[in-house]
């Protein structure tokens, strides 16, 4: 069942840590430029208010008149920056423009207290201003009149000031901020740093290296975790060892036993003169043969699956004897075998378990090639590897048999003497050199199976 892809420990505890922070710093953004809003726009209320009470100090009502005292030069500082020039309007009654350099909208319907400033926010040309409007009475008593003094200012100045305070407020935060994520990273990073080895620990440990961990500077959490996969590393470590001792027990008991049946069958065979008991001690013969290649196969992976003893060996040469010790039988099944290629490779491995690689590799040959066939050994280097192929001109298999060759007790012929694991040891014995093995059809027929083992440097021994 395919699982759905998840988040990494790190990333998780990455994004709880970093995400609040970021949600913080944007909110505290949002916080800051409204707070500096609202101090920017006191100041604008203050700068009115007074500017309103010194407009409203220059209209001096006289009788039933007004006497308005706004010299030029008061005016051109009303009017002196252009992106922030004040506006104003003096009206009698509210509304009636009487003078001013801007017609300003009225506060609204309800009318403002006499003698206290009014502050509100209009549209001014389709620009927001704030505006602040101030009420006078004036005229005769039987005759009371109002005067009104409004002063406008843009609101572009106040959120100019308002970013400015915002900008240099989130900056140093920026990088605090910053600063804060970095140390946050290095500390989940540490902290993550005993899984990361534990990790690195079990991904180079190979299928036989049950052995306990260790992590001496850990995490008391991380250090519960080692303890459980060590405890299991023992239970499973202990499964194995029962399991090879048992094969290993059978195996030796069976081979005796064999070996006697084999003989004494053979003696039956010379001693028969019947022709029908002579094929029945054939199949007999036969049966038990199977039964010792079966007990050897066994004996031999389970050897395959014990730690290999690395030493510096000449592949080349460990090739060139197998194959000699092989010619006579090869001859006799009419199998045409050579060596051909590189004459000294270096590699560390185990010559024993590599001869029966090999072994397993032209017995298959031997008995499933044909009379009349070649099987060409060949050793190549490329780079860091060597290619040891064997590759014969056989009946070869399927594309659906080569997909099953490496299985265990798996057979793609019913001829007598086989028991599928021939290939299913070599690549075994591949893989604990730290190799791997290949199987391919040749055209127009035959097979190839490749061996392939990384390259070592230094002088080689000669293979026993």
């Amino acid at each position: 069942m395919h699982q759905p892809a998840s988040l990494s420990l790190r990333r998780q505890l990455l994004l709880w840590l970093l995400l609040p922070q970021l949600v913080l710093w944007a909110g505290g953004g949002v916080l800051a430029y409204r707070i500096a809003l609202s101090y920017a726009e006191k100041a604008i209320d203050q700068s009115l208010t007074q500017s309103v009470r010194a407009l409203a100090r220059q209209v001096k009502p006289i009788g039933s008149g007004l006497l308005v005292d706004f010299p030029r030069a008061a005016q051109d500082v009303l009017e002196q920056d252009p992106k922030d020039k004040l506006s104003y309007m003096v009206s009698s009654p509210p509304g009636s423009f009487l003078l001013g350099n801007q017609q300003l909208p009225q506060p609204g319907a309800e009318p403002s207290p006499p003698g206290e400033p009014v502050l509100y926010r209009a549209l001014v040309d389709g620009k927001p201003q704030r505006i602040v409007a101030l009420d006078l009475g004036y005229g005769e008593a039987d005759a009371p009149q109002t005067l009104r003094v409004q002063v406008g200012k843009s609101l572009a100045v106040q959120q100019q000031i308002a970013r400015e305070l915002v900008a240099d407020m989130l900056a140093p935060l920026l990088a605090l901020g910053l600063l804060l994520s970095l140390l946050v990273y290095g500390g989940v990073r540490r902290g993550l740093a005993p899984l990361t080895r534990l990790t690195a620990q079990l991904e180079h440990r190979s299928v036989n290296a049950l052995s306990p961990i260790g992590m001496t500077q850990a995490p008391s959490e991380v250090h519960a975790l080692v303890q459980a996969v060590n405890g299991l590393l023992d239970e499973v470590a202990r499964s194995v060892h029962q399991e090879k001792r048992f094969i290993n027990d059978a195996a030796h008991q069976l081979r005796t036993p064999l070996a006697g049946l084999i003989s004494q069958v053979e003696l039956a065979q010379d001693e028969a003169g019947d022709p029908q008991l002579r094929q029945r001690l054939g199949k007999v013969l036969t049966g038990a043969e199977r039964s010792a290649h079966l007990v050897h196969q066994l004996l031999t992976l389970a050897r395959s699956e014990s730690p290999v003893r690395l030493q510096a060996l000449d592949l080349a040469a460990l090739a060139r004897d197998v194959a000699r010790e092989w010619t006579p039988r090869a001859i006799a099944a009419g199998l045409d075998l050579g060596f051909e290629g590189e004459q000294h490779v270096q590699i560390d491995g185990d010559a024993l378990q590599l001869r029966e690689a090999m072994s397993n590799l032209i017995d298959n040959a031997v008995r499933y090639a044909g009379t009349g066939c070649t099987l060409t050994i060949r050793l190549a280097r490329s780079g860091r590897t060597a290619q040891l192929v064997f590759e014969d001109n056989g009946p070869g298999l399927s594309a659906d048999d080569l997909t099953h060759v490496f299985q265990r007790f798996w057979r793609a012929s019913n001829q007598p003497g086989g028991c599928g694991l021939g290939l299913a040891i070599v690549r075994e014995i591949a893989h604990r050199h730290g190799g791997q093995a290949r199987v391919q059809a040749v055209a127009p027929q035959g097979l190839r199976v490749e061996i392939e083992l990384p390259v070592a440097d230094g002088p080689a021994q000669a293979p026993p």
